[in-house]
Formats: C-alpha cells, sequence, structure tokens
C-alpha cells in the first residue's frame, strides 16, 4: 500500500470538501485555506505542501487570510508535505495544538461488511438516511451528532449549525440518523470522492454508548462507500479514542498521523 498515495487522496478531498461549505477560500501552496465565520470548525487549511516547496510568500498570505478576518491561521499538517512548509511555520510562531490519525480501509476485500460486527447488529437500531431537505430532520441529526464534540447540554451556535448543515446538504454527503424505538440516538456522515470516502462527524448519546451503534454506523457507511464505487474508506480521529478503537476493530489501519497548527496572536479568536 502507498500511504502517501491515500493520503493525496484524502487531503484534496478534505480541502475541497470543506471550501465548498465555508464563506471563503482560497488556494495556496497546493492546498486551500477556508474560513465560515467566528467559531467555525471549518476556520482551517488543509493539503498544503503536497505539490512541493512552499514559499514565504504563500505562507505569509496564509497567515494574512485568518489575520484579516480576525482568527488564529490554522492548518492540518501532512507528514508528507515538503519539508519548507515546518520551516515556514516554525518561523512564524505556529504551535502544534493536537494530533490526527488517519485510518484507512479497502472496501475490496470483504463482501459482507455486516459480517464484520461482532455481536451482530444492534438490538432496536434503525439507521435513517437523512433527507437534506427536511428542515426538523437536519436539525435533529446536526445535534445528536455533534453532541460528543461539545460540552454537555452546550447549545449549538448559528455559526456552527449553518456550516454543518450546508455538509448535510452537499451532494457528494450522506448522512445517517440513528434511532432506537423511535428515539434519535447519533449520527454520523461521510463524503464521496472519488476512490476515497471519509467517514466524519459521529457521536452516539451517552446513555446509549456501548451498544455497538457507533460501529453499525461506519459498517453502513462503508456499504454506501462502496455502492459508490470507492475503493478506500478514511477515518480521522485522535489518537486512543473510541472511534480509532472500534475502527481498527472494523479493519482499518493507520495510515498516516498528521499535526494540527495555529499561530496565536493577540484579540484572533480560536476555532475549535
Amino acid at each position: 500500500m502507498d500511504y502517501r498515495q491515500i493520503a493525496e487522496l484524502e487531503e484534496a478531498r478534505q480541502a475541497v470538501g470543506t471550501a465548498e461549505v465555508a464563506l471563503h477560500s482560497e488556494q495556496v501552496a497546493g492546498g486551500i485555506m477556508s474560513f465560515a465565520g467566528i467559531g467555525s470548525w471549518a476556520n482551517q487549511a488543509c493539503g498544503l505542501g503536497l505539490d512541493g516547496p512552499v514559499s514565504d510568500a504563500d505562507l505569509d498570505r496564509f497567515v494574512d487570510f485568518y489575520v484579516e478576518r480576525g482568527v488564529e491561521p490554522k492548518l492540518e499538517v501532512c507528514p508528507f508535505a515538503d519539508e519548507t512548509l515546518i520551516k515556514g511555520l516554525a518561523a512564524r510562531g505556529f504551535e502544534l495544538r493536537e494530533f490526527e490519525n488517519v485510518l484507512f480501509r479497502d472496501l475490496s476485500i470483504e463482501h459482507d461488511l455486516r459480517g464484520l460486527l461482532e455481536q451482530g447488529w444492534p438490538h432496536d437500531l434503525d439507521l435513517v438516511h437523512v433527507e437534506p431537505g427536511n428542515k426538523p430532520q437536519v436539525r435533529t441529526f446536526v445535534e445528536v451528532s455533534t453532541s460528543g464534540f461539545r460540552p454537555p447540554d452546550q447549545p449549538i451556535d448559528d455559526v456552527f449549525f449553518d456550516v454543518t448543515s450546508r455538509v448535510v446538504q452537499h451532494p457528494r454527503c450522506d448522512h445517517y440518523l440513528a434511532m432506537v424505538e423511535g428515539k434519535p440516538v447519533g449520527g454520523g456522515g461521510m463524503e464521496s470522492s472519488g476512490e476515497i470516502a471519509c467517514l466524519f462527524g459521529t457521536s452516539v448519546l451517552p446513555e446509549f454508548r456501548r451498544r455497538g451503534i457507533q460501529a453499525a454506523l461506519i459498517v453502513r457507511r462503508l456499504e454506501r462507500a462502496r455502492e459508490l464505487s470507492c475503493r478506500w474508506g478514511v477515518i480521522h480521529t485522535l489518537p486512543g479514542i473510541a472511534t480509532e478503537r472500534n475502527s481498527r476493530r472494523l479493519g482499518f489501519e493507520l495510515a498516516y498521523t498528521k499535526v494540527i497548527m495555529a499561530k496565536p496572536g493577540n484579540g484572533l479568536s480560536v476555532s475549535p
């Protein structure tokens, strides 16, 4: 397996997909930088340095793009990026914020993906495909699928909801709402792009965890990716959390680890 090939496909998908739901975006240094409002998770750049050396002019333009909008410059750095990107970020005072593992799975191996579920399909679980035009359903999906990414009982602000709902309505995306006895208990999304499909934005309500619901959401999205003729499924995860453990049980392997970096500044808003 050529891990660099997986990285090039996935970093390009992420960069383009984020830009398409952002308010403003520009190409820079072989990648794309995006902005979707103060407090948005889409305020980041991705894919920089994969095409070769990164110039000082490009890095200065990248920094200015975010500073002019009142947020910290932030980017995801792929390990296959040219070393000039790392040196340029260090010279400008960027800090490492977190690590992120990118796992992959070959969808051409098993014919029966549901057979990977060790305990079988969870009892009374129904996965409903979210209809982008159904506003109440979209609202419910965003609330439950992002619950694990917010402090308990913290409401969703308008900026967060707007950009996330645009992802739900994106033509290359599929989203599934997990229902147990008619109650929405979780959800997850997927974007397909050519050979690759990324599974993302998954949460299950605390009282419904440890029932295999997250694993079932993974399998259903992999089935959808296969229906769309994707060869590879990928998942981004913090190292060591439940998402990584569940993914590995379903045959995912580590493709590469990237780092999230940002440049702090007085008066600049920190993006999640």
